[in-house]
């Protein structure tokens, strides 16, 4: 199914009001498992960073929900959020402006041709968008090539072992905004090699517990209201049964080692 359009009406339904907007950042941190892996990678990552003068690119920055939580961390820190999508970067843009939050900045860019003229950034973090950029080994470059020595570039993306919902060479993505289906562990690590990254890690999120947690607080919902939008209204109810499930399933899935699952975190450095 397209995500896109779920995606677009989710943001307008929230958009109306800042607190609106804060509203539905906390329902995708409380909702979305890979939020609490990329939340807890960054608080490992800023210990004794906070009174530093850290640039940060926030590359694909899609809703801001990551720049929002950054932005936060510290006032020292200074974000560049990017996205190809017009009304993306408007919408956040003018959400940032209106909350007072002046250390992010909001711009149009691809990620397959943007690439900083200096080394500029202390941390890349890349949240669920390598899976949607076919040229995936151009931007790794890109990233590098922007990176200060010893900075950190964040991902997380579907892996191959069942990402993306898909179990079989029969099988299609179900998000069908997707180039490719998932990163085999090895090859992303590799691919980051080749673009000139000095070291890497790699371990699996969306294990056991993570998989019937993504079913339950993501993949249904999203059915539901592509079928209708109706479902806006029966969403509250839903989600008062089922979350308490999911967060326990998070918890589990955050702080538990997966010999195997269907997402990844990636890390690497200059």
């Amino acid at each position: 199914m397209q995500y896109d359009p779920i995606k677009r009406v989710l943001g307008e339904a929230f958009n109306k009001t800042p607190f609106l907007r804060k509203l539905f950042y906390n329902l995708l941190d409380l909702l979305l498992l890979r939020t609490w892996h990329i939340h807890k990678e960054l608080r490992a990552w800023a210990k004794n960073k906070r009174q530093q003068p850290i640039q940060i690119l926030d590359a694909g920055s899609g809703f801001g929900q990551y720049s929002y939580y950054l932005s936060g961390l510290s006032p020292n820190w200074r974000i560049l959020a990017v996205d190809v999508k017009d009304e993306q970067i408007a919408d956040c843009a003018n959400f940032f402006q209106k909350i007072g939050r002046h250390n992010v900045m909001f711009r149009k860019e691809d990620l397959v041709t943007y690439r900083e003229p200096q080394p500029t950034f202390d941390l890349v973090l890349s949240v669920d968008v390598m899976e949607h950029i076919l040229e995936d080994v151009e931007v790794f470059k890109n990233f590098h090539a922007s990176m200060r020595p010893g900075g950190m570039l964040l991902i997380s993306t579907p892996s191959d072992q069942g990402g993306s919902d898909v179990h079989g060479d029969e099988e299609s993505s179900f998000i069908e905004e997707h180039v490719r289906d998932g990163y085999n562990i090895q090859e992303i690590q590799q691919k980051l090699k080749s673009a000139g990254f000095s070291r890497t890690e790699a371990h699996y999120s969306y294990g056991s517990p993570g998989k019937i947690s993504w079913r339950l607080s993501m993949k249904y919902p999203i059915l539901m209201l592509g079928a209708s939008k109706l479902f806006f209204l029966l969403l509250p109810f839903y989600y008062l049964l089922v979350y308490p499930f999911c967060l326990l399933l998070n918890w589990l899935d955050t702080n538990g080692k997966h010999p195997t699952g269907t997402g990844l975190i990636v890390k690497a450095w200059k």
